[in-house]
């Protein structure tokens, strides 16, 4: 049995876990910085490195002690070296490498994106993804579709040219005076809205597997305003009317869904798929899953809900497979801010 000690602190997340053997959460500890950053609209970057280091050791430590693990006992120390942001990163990566050094355990630094791809493996009840498989990553950072051949092995197809998903989501709940995080808060919304009310186009970026939300964002913004798309927004900011929230946050929502699951779905076509793995942040959202599942002609698989944001369970999945293939870092390495994870 292979057993690895993982940290997580890309963004506003302090998490650690313990992994057996890539599917087993031996533990899972996650302390969430939202309430913190919840009056700024958004993550403030340095709070949320400044909040890593307060509660970091904490994290660990209550992760080995649930596994009934001490540090010695781990095979190695897995620990998130980028994208994410800078400050935060430095948390994790400085605190992997004393943990790693003081019990000369191997050290990995592992690529948030792919501890995103790895969470459905974590699902123990049930048989692993096949390969070949598509990869749906849609969080507040990213949007991406990968093609997964086999472990480890991507092709990236695609991903937004501008805001993620998740941003998108964020930045249209502050426009209708919603709570962050955006996403729970406009699913939240759209539930008594009609989106066919509110209609908004989609940016389908004909011929490529790319996302663009920035535009439909913006078509948000005017529709509050209630002023012609296009032409310049004039007169005093009035507060959004309550009434209509709900049926702009379902057309809100109906246009990202769609565009992501379409797209999802063509590739699983074209390609041959024998999964969709839905992942990220974005990827708890009911109306993405029911619409992927209802279009799909393979299994769409996605994490639990408890793993579908930030947390080092799914990145200590991960470094299972990359320390099976013999990857081993040195004491030194940077962290990688904005580190692909395929070309």
């Amino acid at each position: 049995m292979t057993r690895i000690l993982a940290l997580e602190t890309s963004c506003d997340e302090t998490a650690a876990a313990v992994i057996a053997d890539g599917r087993t959460i031996l533990s899972t500890i996650v302390a969430s910085q939202a309430a913190q950053h919840a009056a700024y609209g958004g993550v403030f970057p340095e709070v949320a490195a400044r909040m890593h280091v307060e509660v970091v050791q904490t994290v660990v430590t209550q992760a080995l002690a649930e596994a009934h693990l001490g540090l010695g006992e781990v095979d190695a120390v897995a620990v998130t070296r980028g994208p994410g942001l800078p400050g935060s990163l430095v948390v994790g990566v400085n605190a992997a490498k004393g943990l790693a050094y003081g019990a000369g355990k191997p050290l990995l630094g592992i690529n948030h994106l792919e501890g995103h791809v790895y969470s459905p493996w974590l699902l123990s009840d049930r048989e692993p993804p096949d390969f070949p498989a598509i990869v749906l990553i849609v969080s507040g950072g990213h949007t991406e579709l990968l093609l997964m051949r086999g472990h480890t092995d991507y092709q990236r197809l695609g991903g937004t040219l501008d805001d993620a998903a998740g941003e998108a989501f964020d930045k249209v709940a502050r426009l209708l005076e919603l709570s962050y995080p955006g996403g729970p808060a406009i699913e939240q919304a759209a539930r008594s809205g009609d989106p066919l009310k509110q209609g908004f186009s989609r940016a389908w970026l004909d011929g490529t597997w790319d996302f663009s939300f920035s535009g439909l964002k913006t078509a948000v913004l005017y529709a509050v305003r209630g002023q012609p798309y296009g032409k310049p927004l004039a007169g005093a900011v009035e507060p959004v009317d309550p009434a209509r929230v709900p049926d702009l946050a379902a057309g809100f929502q109906a246009a990202v869904v769609e565009v992501l699951a379409t797209k999802a779905v063509r590739a699983a076509q074209r390609f041959g798929a024998r999964a969709i793995l839905l992942v990220g942040g974005v990827s708890a959202n009911q109306a993405l899953r029911e619409a992927l599942i209802a279009s799909a002609p393979c299994p769409v698989i996605f994490p639990s809900l408890s793993l579908c944001t930030d947390n080092a369970a799914m990145i200590g999945a991960a470094a299972h497979w990359r320390y099976l293939a013999g990857q081993r870092d040195a004491l030194d390495f940077d962290i990688l801010p904005t580190w692909p994870l395929a070309g």
